[in-house]
């Protein structure tokens, strides 16, 4: 079970922005790229990945209040924005191809960019950042998944390779640490050697 939100929080962080279609995201473009089938999977795996990344942190290995509460407040603040992202703007692109105005699209800067939600987002995910490495510190096997976390906000300014990229430095974090939670662990909860001579 521990290892398998691991394996959950891998998947859906690779699957996410390799299925996320991208577009200069206005006008004709941006309403097809919002409207596609694909943008409402891509950010909904987003959404089931941050849900288990706050039950990885509170479920397995060594943890602090610190990483517990800090990592589970970020995903309060992250989802809400995400919520808009995957069902306001996929309701606008859809309105915007079905009565030819691409226009609507104008509205998707508003959705996105408004001070609250651009507040909640990135305290969100400076405190996800917060939580991960906090979690690292107690528990090596996690430190490239925190990694990943503390690039989460700098990626987003970065070309769709890069974006990519850095789920799959993600995944690469969540299998790591799958494998470890897997192994046989002493009392504290740490993964242990099973290995008898050099």
């Amino acid at each position: 079970m521990r290892s398998t939100l691991y394996l959950v929080i891998g998947l859906m962080f690779a699957v996410y922005p390799a299925l996320r279609p991208y577009s200069d995201e206005v006008g004709t473009a941006g309403a097809e790229a919002f409207a596609s089938p694909a943008w409402v999977l891509a950010h909904t795996a987003a959404m089931l990945g941050f849900i288990a990344v706050g039950l990885a942190v509170t479920y397995t290995g060594r943890r602090s209040d610190v990483a517990v509460v800090a990592t589970w407040i970020g995903v309060g603040l992250v989802l809400p924005y995400y919520g808009a992202e995957t069902f306001a703007l996929h309701a606008l692109g859809v309105d915007a191809l079905a009565n030819s105005n691409p226009g609507l699209i104008e509205l998707a800067e508003p959705i996105r960019y408004s001070p609250a939600q651009s507040v909640m987002f990135g305290l969100g995910l400076a405190l996800l950042a917060v939580g991960l490495v906090v979690f690292a510190l107690h528990n090596r096997y996690a430190m490239v998944l925190a990694a990943g976390f503390v690039l989460f906000l700098p990626q987003f300014y970065a070309p769709p390779a890069v974006r990519i990229a850095h789920g799959l430095l993600i995944a690469l974090g969540a299998i790591v640490a799958a494998r470890a939670v897997a192994a046989p662990s002493d009392a504290s909860g740490q993964p242990i050697s099973t290995t008898t001579g050099a």
